[in-house]
């Protein structure tokens, strides 16, 4: 026997049903702790639903080929109508999730989908007197080219959904599944080894893409959870719980590090006469001038209010300079201004501390004229220091 003809036998259909129910399965899975985890949304639940319906489906399919049942007159009619509702259903759900907000998806065309599938299948019992019978093959000639324009619809109308090349491949490869099942039913009747063999093979593949469809979505709800969770919404900045984090990171890596404490002037009186929507714009403003100017040197994040947080911690880098240059772009860029405090950490000092000095500094820039870099007493007299160490063996040369 060879490989074609193991394939398109009884061993080749156990292979590809086990492979396909495989993959339902770990579908299925992920599909309940979404629906345990997003409170109980219906659109899980219908998944869940559909996906379980599938499972069943295909593994009844499996029993029959193995086992010498005899198959009812309406088994393949039966099947092809479980085919394509599962296909509507999960059409639907995938387009519900990755649908963006700016396009809200509807359910009435699926519900009409569904209608036109029952009355069409109704039809078809109605009016084929052969359909009964097992000789005749139970076609569903009706059903079937139904089927086939649902698929082209379906594929011609995705641009609501983001453009994701694993949902758009799941369409066309469902569609090359009903083209082949057509020519087998109509044409070949099972007499072509390599039709059979696509017939099989490409629900796998079918239910392969959704589940990476299903998995990408997981991974991007996971991503989401984790991104919030460490950084600050409005400005996208790290939150102060992960900005002390990293910055306590850099100071082992780096050993020094400096502060820059920034504070918006007059931000209050912005929220009372502009809003708070030109307000969170000109905060947003800042924070991105902030994040700017330290990247590759160290971090940014937001302590909370108007007030944000830079860290530098490469060496070489004068902080005091960083700080002038988002004071300086603030003031051109922007329609405020910032106080600023600049503070350096000391040997088995912690970033705490730094912070606090830094803030201390900011509210001297704030009580003397605002607009303005202030450094910690603590910098000022580590500078005067080595500004002293450095002129004393000048005057004694």
């Amino acid at each position: 026997m060879t490989f074609i003809h193991w394939l398109a036998g009884l061993s080749g259909q156990i292979f590809a049903s086990a492979c396909a129910m495989t993959i339902l399965v770990l579908m299925l899975f992920m599909a309940v702790k979404l629906y345990k985890s997003y409170r109980r949304n219906r659109t899980y639940l219908l998944l869940v639903v559909i996906l379980a319906v599938a499972l069943l489906q295909n593994a009844a399919a499996l029993g029959i080929a193995c086992s010498a049942w005899t198959v009812a007159p309406y088994w393949q009619l039966a099947r092809t109508f479980l085919d394509l509702l599962t296909f509507i259903i999960i059409n639907f759900v995938f387009m519900k999730l990755y649908t963006g907000p700016a396009a809200r998806l509807r359910g009435f065309p699926f519900l009409l989908m569904f209608v036109g599938l029952a009355l069409v299948t109704a039809g078809q019992v109605a009016f084929t007197t052969s359909i009964a019978d097992p000789a005749a093959g139970a076609q569903a000639l009706a059903v079937d080219f139904y089927g086939l324009a649902l698929t082209l619809v379906v594929l011609l109308n995705v641009r609501g959904i983001d453009h994701r090349f694993s949902y758009s491949a799941s369409l066309i490869v469902y569609f090359m599944r009903q083209i082949a099942g057509l020519a087998d039913n109509y044409v070949f009747h099972g007499d072509a080894p390599m039709l059979v063999i696509l017939i099989r093979l490409l629900p796998v593949i079918y239910y392969t893409l959704l589940f990476l469809l299903l998995f990408e979505w997981v991974l991007e709800r996971l991503l989401l959870t984790f991104q919030s969770s460490i950084t600050d919404g409005l400005t996208s900045l790290y939150n102060r719980r992960h900005f002390t984090k990293k910055a306590e990171q850099l100071l082992r890596a780096n050993k020094r590090a400096a502060i820059i404490f920034c504070d918006i002037d007059n931000f209050k009186k912005l929220n009372d006469t502009q809003g708070h929507h030109k307000a969170d714009g000109v905060l947003k403003q800042v924070a991105d001038i902030l994040r700017e100017e330290t990247a590759g040197i160290g971090t940014a994040g937001r302590y909370g209010g108007e007030e944000l947080l830079g860290l530098v911690a490469a060496p070489g880098v004068k902080p005091e300079a960083v700080a002038e240059t988002i004071r300086s772009r603030v003031e051109k860029e922007t329609m405020v201004t910032i106080s600023v405090g600049v503070s350096l950490t000391r040997d088995g000092s912690s970033v705490a501390e730094a912070v606090r000095q830094a803030d201390e500094a900011m509210y001297q820039s704030k009580t003397t004229g605002k607009n303005k870099v202030t450094l910690h007493a603590s910098v000022r007299a580590s500078k005067s220091r080595q500004t002293d160490s450095a002129a004393k063996p000048n005057a004694q040369a």
